[in-house]
């Protein structure tokens, strides 16, 4: 849920931006800002579930929005998702094998 409820959810058809994701090997983004926090609990978990990779970004545009990745951390905790299911807390070694076999 928004902090800052500044617009209303896009309508997306989220069957489809799922199916998408997995056929293509391609991660989804929780947008930790609070203005947008963006691939909602419930949504984070049905990704997780369908084994798609997810990235926890704070959005940041100056060094003190660095610490908006809490609100990230939160809703990916709320979704019960775990740091096996994140991107950015793979090594790097994991990553790039995942960058190169994406999809596959």
């Amino acid at each position: 849920r928004k902090i800052l409820p500044d617009r209303e959810p896009a309508d997306l058809d989220m069957d489809a931006v799922f199916n998408a994701a997995k056929e293509s090997g391609i991660a989804l983004e929780i947008n930790a800002n609070p203005r947008r926090l963006d691939l909602e609990a419930q949504f984070a978990r049905r990704a997780v579930e369908m084994g798609i990779p997810l990235s926890i970004n704070t959005d940041a545009h100056a060094p003190e929005h660095m610490d908006l990745m809490m609100y990230g951390v939160m809703t990916a905790r709320r979704g019960w998702v775990t740091a096996e299911s994140v991107l950015n807390t793979w090594s790097l070694e994991r990553f790039l094998s995942w960058v190169q076999n994406r999809g596959r």
